[in-house]
């Protein structure tokens, strides 16, 4: 089993970096595979609504998006992680995210999504929010912890020392780890949950 991590920060040592890597240990003691993309550092695009993804399958604008997509076609797992500007996810992070999971056709249905969210104090659950909204327009079950994904730190490294915060991406790793065995095993047993023809109404007079 395969668990992508996408981690939304500038930083590549920073706090948001320590909240994934205190899960990714956890999910190497669960025998689970990981990988973690940097995008907050990219140059990422917002998208241009052109919809030339449904015809050719991939985004128009040919970068980490592309690049990340096979990725998350093959992974059981997602967790997005990103830090707190405004209340709010980095925006270079939300524009990967309206992209990747637009211009992807194929099935999403119990990949297990789970955010993660750093900040130095305040903000937390709005982002939090945000994120999990990806998961649940794409049929994902969303894993939880003993409290909403987040841990605190402004200055690089100052995450390590919120013991309550390490503690829930822990919980929160092997919660998603369960959760996908478990999702797998009920793969193989009954299948997938059965699908309708897809209903789109337009709220217009």
């Amino acid at each position: 089993m395969k668990v992508l991590m996408i981690n939304g920060s500038p930083h590549l040592k920073g706090n948001t970096s320590i909240a994934l890597h205190e899960m990714e240990e956890v999910f190497e003691k669960e025998g689970i595979e990981t990988e973690i993309i940097q995008v907050g550092n990219k140059d990422i695009r917002g998208c241009i609504a052109c919809y030339s993804c449904k015809e050719k399958g991939k985004c128009v604008f040919d970068d980490i998006v592309n690049e990340t997509a096979p990725k998350f076609g093959e992974c059981d797992g997602l967790v997005i992680a990103s830090p707190v500007y405004y209340a709010s996810a980095n925006a270079t992070l939300i524009a990967l995210l309206d992209r990747l999971f637009y211009s992807t056709g194929f099935d999403k249905t119990m990949k297990v999504g789970a955010s993660v969210v750093a900040a130095r104090r305040g903000g937390l659950s709005a982002t939090f929010d945000e994120l999990n909204k990806y998961f649940t327009i794409a049929g994902m079950p969303v894993a939880s912890s003993q409290y909403w994904n987040s841990i605190h730190g402004r200055e690089p490294g100052e995450a390590e020392h919120d013991e309550e915060g390490l503690q829930i991406m822990r919980t929160l790793a092997r919660n998603m780890a369960f959760l996908m065995k478990s999702i797998e095993l009920g793969k193989k047993t009954y299948g997938l949950p059965e699908k309708e023809t897809f209903r789109q109404t337009n709220f217009i007079r």
